[in-house]
């Protein structure tokens, strides 16, 4: 199996420890197309994401003593016309274990012995239990606007932690420069296409939960690992004819750092570069999105609709959920005030899936 260079088609294996195409810089995307998708070739006797290995660029068993339960989270009627897939109900508390069981399985499968990574702390702490799972040393770059719970959980999984001042782009050249300057396996959930293949098992979810995919679908977008994984996984339902045409798509960005947004805005083929405001977001307070080229190129290629949501909505919204029994993180509010916010400026519609990303207690400061 092989990485292909984004920007100019040069191939490495898979096996590479290289972050990136050597030749001109480009991230690496993963020369595999999965197998036309069937509910029969599910392994049903498996109950987290690799019941779908038959689907996904699985070589070997390392996630047999890798997965720690991930993914068959349920779906939950929040009204009449909102489902809510409730992806906190994960190990580490957030979807992102659906990408980090995948890297982390492959990189155990080619033998790395430590990896580095930065994250806005989600990822960060997946990719740390992960490791500590598979007995892989790791070590963490967080801003310093990350909660305190999140960094608390990454140096309990046994990794180490930097807190670094700045925002979620600083965070990430700091930890890029110390890759580059010392080597080492960078296991970024942005530049790593493994991570996709793992956050694409969302939509076989639930596909194998409903028996159809709903006409709406809202993610959450800031480095995009789950708008990715969402539609690879629509782009092979298409292919296999399992829907005709892909639901209408809503990427939600909060207003304090909204590239997407004012790259739409623009019609530009790439970010448009922002200053970033502090906001209660910070799981998408991502200024420079790496994959940001290949991401518009799937918004207008799809026609999905890019949606900033103010941040005095985000804490009611959070209370509101809340006070109905969904305690999520601050973050992931802002995908339900963007249904809210959608509705009242288009109208109405019909029945729309919405990712619970994250559990609430992650971003208490208690």
């Amino acid at each position: 199996m092989n990485f292909v260079c984004s920007d100019c088609g040069h191939k490495e294996s898979a096996a590479t420890y290289k972050a990136k195409c050597d030749k001109c810089g480009g991230l690496w995307k993963l020369d595999y197309t999965a197998p036309k998708f069937d509910l029969e070739k599910i392994d049903k006797d498996t109950w987290n994401i690799f019941r779908y290995r038959e689907f996904m660029p699985v070589e070997g068993d390392s996630w047999r003593n890798i997965s720690l339960g991930e993914g068959m989270t349920p779906i939950i009627n929040f009204d009449d016309d909102v489902l809510f897939k409730m992806d906190y109900y994960m190990p580490t508390l957030s979807f992102k274990d659906r990408g980090a069981a995948v890297l982390i399985s492959h990189c155990h499968s080619i033998g790395v012995k430590g990896v580095v990574q930065d994250s806005s702390g989600n990822a960060g702490d997946s990719v740390a239990a992960y490791c500590g799972r598979a007995g892989i040393n790791c070590e963490i770059f967080v801003p310093d606007s990350t909660s305190p719970k999140k960094v608390g959980m990454i140096r309990a999984h046994g990794a180490v932690c930097n807190v670094i001042q700045g925002s979620r782009d600083d965070c990430a050249n700091v930890c890029r420069a110390k890759v580059e300057k010392e080597g080492g396996y960078y296991a970024n959930h942005v530049y790593n296409p493994f991570f996709y293949e793992g956050t694409k098992t969302y939509i076989y979810e639930v596909y194998e939960q409903l028996k159809k995919i709903p006409e709406n679908i809202i993610v959450p977008l800031g480095n995009g690992t789950l708008l990715i994984g969402v539609i690879k996984a629509l782009e092979e339902f298409l292919s296999a004819g399992i829907i005709d045409k892909m639901p209408k798509i809503i990427a939600v960005q909060s207003e304090a750092c909204a590239p997407f947004v004012e790259a739409v805005k623009r019609k530009s083929a790439v970010p448009v570069q922002v200053q970033v405001k502090p906001t209660l977001a910070e799981g998408i307070a991502v200024g420079i999105p790496m994959r940001g080229k290949e991401i518009l190129e799937y918004i207008y290629k799809y026609d999905i609709t890019v949606l900033a949501v103010p941040e005095e909505m985000i804490l009611p919204t959070r209370g509101k959920l809340a006070a109905k029994g969904i305690f999520c993180e601050h973050t992931t509010a802002v995908s339900y005030a963007a249904y809210q916010l959608y509705c009242k400026q288009f109208g109405k519609m019909g029945k729309c899936l919405i990712p619970m990303c994250g559990a609430g207690l992650k971003s208490e400061p208690w």
